[in-house]
C-alpha cells in the first residue's frame, strides 16, 4: 500500500506565500518523480510543476517566477513553496508520486487526498 499526504494548505491574502508538503510512505521502492497538481471549482485537474529523481523541474506557465518545487528523496517527500499568491490559484492541490514499489513493478502514478488552497483579494 502507498499513500501520498499533503499538508500545508489553507487561507492566504493575495501577495502572500505558502509552502505545501506531501510525504509518500507504504510499500516503496523507488520514486522516478513527484509533483503538484491543482483542481479548481468547476476546472479540470491541472499540472502545476514536477521534479523528477534527479532534480529535474517543469512547471506551468502560470507559476513560473512564482512557485518552487523541491524534494528530499531520503524522506520521500516533495514541496511547494507558492508565493505572490494570487486569487486564481485557489484550488485544491494534489501530490503526484510516480513510483515502483517492488523491483519487479512498473512505474505508476499515485495520488494524494489534496490540500485546500485559498487566496482572498
Amino acid at each position: 500500500q502507498v499513500q501520498l499526504v499533503e499538508s500545508g494548505g489553507g487561507l492566504v491574502q493575495a501577495g502572500g506565500s505558502l509552502r505545501l508538503s506531501c510525504a509518500a510512505s507504504g510499500d516503496i521502492f523507488r520514486i522516478n518523480a513527484m509533483g503538484w497538481y491543482r483542481r479548481a471549482p468547476g476546472k479540470q485537474r491541472e499540472v502545476v510543476a514536477t521534479i523528477t529523481s534527479s532534480d529535474s523541474t517543469a512547471y506551468a506557465d502560470f507559476v513560473k517566477g512564482r512557485f518552487t518545487i523541491s524534494r528530499n528523496n531520503a524522506k520521500n517527500t516533495v514541496f511547494l513553496k507558492m508565493n505572490s499568491l494570487k486569487p486564481e490559484d485557489t484550488a485544491v492541490y494534489y501530490c503526484n508520486a510516480n513510483l515502483i514499489r517492488c523491483w519487479r513493478d512498473s512505474y505508476r502514478d499515485y495520488w494524494g487526498q489534496g490540500t485546500q488552497v485559498t487566496v482572498s483579494s
